[in-house]
């Protein structure tokens, strides 16, 4: 009988408690932090902000930099670095990503996260599912354009744009149209993405298939329990809201207590640094950097904990709620007891 998506919770809390205290390791909590983040399961998120680039202005009297016209000389190679780099960027990120998501499948598995020897195992479907990806964001990027770009140039092209008083009623319902088509253009490809991640990535690691595949397959078991999965998604959907709310609960009384004493510290090291005389200067400046950003690394790292047992629990709860349906993973979680001996004569 397989389970149900509200059945699946108990077993996969059980199965945080085994992995993630008993024993408790900080090594563990460590790495599966840092795989969770890059695999993007974890709660707490994680940006990447890229300042901006101001061209260097020549020193020459009173001249005035806000209206003088950019040097694009100067400008130009930013740009392109710029260009060239944020791709880059974003396809090694999404590699890093493709690669964590089947070492943290492994690790939640197994129960142990032996990073090495899981990141060589799953190379090759690793690699399919980073294709994958990228068709998927491809995919996403036409979709919107086709809903959003196709009417916005319509719209243009018969003047209800330009004259918009004379067009009131058609903007208006043809943008509330518009809107709730990209709405669920969105939330369709969210649904597949998150589907992929916990029932195509599974099959992927066990039979070596594509991500075509194993949704094919997938696409059969969805036709012959729609129920059991629609339930998962708004289990799913609820238990993250339930996790993001506790998450940031915890993280937010773990920042209040870590700044107790490293308020009172810095307070301290301020007042006697007025005591001895000191000044600021480029010695001190560099030591309050490097001070802070101990500080600071020190607190997001107490934050990526929190977040561990989030972490493992999702796959958990997808790997019990699809092992009941998929003989090879329950096959993995249950094996078999060998038989016993036959009886002496």
């Amino acid at each position: 009988m397989p389970l149900s998506a509200v059945d699946s919770v108990t077993p996969a809390i059980e199965h945080v408690k085994q992995q993630l205290f008993r024993p408790f390791s900080l090594t563990q909590w460590t790495l599966l932090a840092l795989i969770g983040l890059l695999a993007g399961e974890s709660c707490s998120g994680g940006g990447f902000n890229f300042s901006s680039v101001h061209a260097p202005q020549s020193g020459g009297g009173h001249r005035d930099v806000a209206g003088a016209p950019p040097d694009w000389a100067q400008l130009g190679p930013v740009i392109a670095i710029g260009l060239i780099a944020i791709p880059v960027v974003w396809l090694l990120l999404m590699y890093l990503n493709s690669r964590m998501r089947f070492v943290l499948f492994d690790s939640v598995v197994a129960k142990h996260c032996a990073f090495g020897r899981m990141w060589r195992d799953r190379r090759q479907p690793a690699l399919e599912y980073f294709v994958w990806q990228i068709m998927l964001v491809l995919v996403f990027v036409a979709g919107t354009v086709v809903l959003v770009g196709l009417p916005s140039l319509a719209a243009f092209l018969l003047g209800w744009i330009t004259s918009w008083r004379e067009h009131l009623a058609p903007l208006i319902l043809t943008g509330v149209a518009v809107f709730f088509a990209f709405v669920a253009w969105v939330l369709l490809s969210l649904l597949v993405h998150v589907f992929t991640k916990d029932f195509v990535v599974p099959q992927m690691a066990l039979e070596n298939i594509s991500a075509l595949e194993g949704w094919r397959r997938l696409w059969h078991m969805l036709q012959s329990d729609k129920g059991g999965y629609a339930g998962y998604g708004a289990m799913k959907l609820i238990l993250a809201i339930a996790a993001a709310f506790l998450v940031g609960l915890f993280a937010f009384v773990a920042v209040i207590l870590l700044m107790i004493p490293f308020g009172g510290l810095a307070a301290i090291t301020v007042i006697a640094g007025k005591v001895a005389g000191l000044t600021w200067n480029v010695f001190t400046i560099t030591a309050a950097i490097v001070a802070g950003s101990m500080i600071l690394a020190i607190i997001l790292y107490v934050l990526a904990l929190i977040s561990v047992p989030v972490i493992v629990f999702f796959p958990a709860y997808s790997i019990y709620f699809f092992a009941s349906r998929y003989w090879r993973l329950s096959n993995l979680l249950y094996p078999p007891s060998p038989s016993s001996p036959p009886a002496p004569a």
